[in-house]
């Protein structure tokens, strides 16, 4: 029988993350953002309780109605998107090892992205360069291997990655064979402790400050022959197909993507919601001409228009969660679609929280204006807005737009 309704068991994950972004990330939010550095102790403290951990990564991937990821998300994000990220940034590393991985490089690799609750361990996933963001074909890091000590030896740098140089885990995108494009690339595991893994520059950015951003070099890093996810045979006939013109699978990131997008969306919703939630708050105790200002249609009629456009998005990334988790054909780009949504309704309503709080909302005593800060990137991480249009274009005319 067809239900919209949660599951007990995910309400009480939802509410068991609405505590602890609650009790210990909303309270030193602020903090972590003028600090703009890795809130270890709040990692530490999610590790404890084991919302940071393989296991919960598992429990949450292995819901089958897809939604434990989102709901997750969502909530956490609704207490700060900067120690969001940090927390759950892992997750697209995990990802890109869960989707072109074998059973046991997964084994192996994806314990190590986290650790363990006494010493916590992050993992980051490099993929975008300085010349290669939306254009991933563009991708100038080399992979080559050496055949004498079945190595493979990664060469090139990667940009705007977050966890980039701290992380225990680098699961790197490169070129194997630069003639086939982006067909030609693969994905590899770069190990703890790997020698020729630089950053030498984190990035201050406009937003999400709590979350370590860097750009990352590798110097001829040399990794087992085994690093390369889903092994080299696999590697080898892929290529093969593609030399063949027989098509083969296309661009690596891809399927990670698309696994990710709805994620991610929904950590835009968590913002876009904390920012409505405190509108509506200060709206009903913000006098002005003698009365409270939500008794003025103009913003009674706005907080309605950010309510409905946030449970559109929401909708709209759970349908996208669900298909992904049953594996149904985004045959309509749905998982673009849910990420595009969740992004703009972010940050139209983050802006218009600032506008409802008016002159209090330009300011940092206020946390409004930090969200509006952290919502500006999901229109451009993971596929900016107008990819994310792009690929919902292809899908719909069946044509190679540009």
């Amino acid at each position: 029988m067809f239900s919209m309704e949660l599951t007990e068991e995910q309400r009480d994950l939802r509410d068991w993350v609405h505590g602890f972004a609650a009790d210990v990330v909303r309270p030193a939010a602020a903090e972590w953002d003028e600090r703009e550095e890795t809130p270890w102790e709040i990692v530490r403290e999610a590790a404890k309780i084991g919302l940071y951990g393989f296991e919960t990564i598992a429990e949450l991937w292995a819901d089958p109605t897809g939604l434990s990821m989102p709901i997750a998300n969502e909530e956490l994000f609704w207490g700060d998107g900067g120690i969001g990220m940090s927390i759950f940034g892992t997750t697209l590393a995990v990802a890109g090892i869960f989707t072109a991985g074998t059973p046991d490089q997964l084994a192996e690799w994806v314990p190590n992205c986290f650790g363990d609750a006494d010493d916590p361990k992050l993992a980051a996933y490099c993929v975008s360069e300085p010349e290669a963001g939306s254009d991933v074909g563009a991708m100038r890091t080399r992979a080559r291997y050496d055949e004498a000590s079945d190595e493979w030896v990664i060469s090139g740098q990667k940009a705007w990655i977050t966890n980039g140089g701290i992380a225990n885990v680098h699961v790197v995108m490169a070129s194997v064979d630069p003639e086939l494009g982006s067909r030609g690339q693969a994905a590899f595991v770069v190990p703890p402790g790997t020698a020729g893994v630089v950053a030498t520059r984190k990035i201050r950015k406009h937003g999400l400050h709590a979350s370590h951003t860097a750009d990352v070099f590798f110097d001829d890093v040399r990794v087992p022959g085994r690093c390369v996810l889903g092994g080299r045979e696999k590697l080898d006939a892929r290529l093969a197909r593609v030399r063949e013109a027989q098509g083969g699978r296309g661009h690596a990131a891809f399927g990670t993507f698309e696994m990710s997008r709805p994620t991610v969306g929904a950590q835009a919703i968590g913002i876009a919601r904390a920012a409505y939630e405190y509108a509506l708050d200060y709206a009903g105790t913000r006098e002005q001409f003698g009365r409270p200002i939500v008794d003025n249609q103009a913003i009674a009629f706005t907080l309605a228009d950010m309510r409905t456009e946030i449970d559109a998005a929401r909708l709209l990334v759970w349908r996208a969660a669900w298909m992904g988790r049953n594996d149904k054909t985004f045959d309509a780009a749905q998982g673009s679609m849910s990420k595009l949504k969740a992004g703009d309704v972010a940050v139209w309503a983050t802006e218009r929280a600032i506008q409802i709080l008016g002159g209090a909302g330009y300011s940092r005593e206020h946390p409004v204006e930090r969200m509006h800060r952290d919502a500006k990137i999901y229109q451009i991480f993971e596929g900016t807005a107008e990819i994310q249009r792009l690929v919902i274009a292809r899908a719909l005319t069946g044509r190679h737009l540009r």
